[in-house]
């Protein structure tokens, strides 16, 4: 699995033998989102409801380097299909799901070409480094629902 880095969004996809009905419920439980977050940065959720919905908000620990908190808003939401969220900086978290006949095709995106930073996180190499973490995120997801055989 190989992510891009282009017109100031990171992607890459993945499959897992899970429906997207399945997946979404994990991607929209802020209690959960350490299991599978692949920076290891996410420590914990410390507020939010059980199940996001739109314009929700959950608050995070987190730690690069020190412990910090932060707090995200559900800023696209589709059930089942879409969830991306974002903090201060306005740059967002995607996870698209589309139904595939080995399960479902999960594609998540960093997207902080709409941030207000764009140009210091370039500068700072954050979609680099995030490039690895999208794919150690997916990599735990298969993890997580499991993957297709390879044919």
């Amino acid at each position: 699995m190989r992510a891009t880095i282009a017109d100031g969004r990171v992607t890459a996809s993945a499959v897992v033998t899970a429906p997207p009905e399945e997946v979404f419920a994990l991607l929209a439980d802020p209690h959960r989102h350490h299991e599978f977050d692949g920076s290891g940065s996410v420590q914990a959720a410390i507020s939010g409801p059980a199940r996001l919905g739109p314009g929700d908000s959950f608050g995070v620990r987190m730690r690069i380097g020190v412990p910090y908190r932060i707090t995200n808003h559900v800023v696209e939401f589709e059930e089942d299909r879409r969830i991306a969220w974002c903090h201060f900086a306005r740059a967002v978290w995607r996870y698209e799901l589309e139904p595939v006949p080995e399960g479902t095709r999960i594609t998540e995106t960093f997207d902080y070409g709409v941030s207000r930073f764009p140009r210091a996180i370039e500068k700072l190499r954050f979609p680099q480094g995030n490039a690895k973490s999208i794919r150690d995120t997916l990599l735990r997801l298969q993890e997580i629902f499991g993957r297709p055989l390879e044919r």
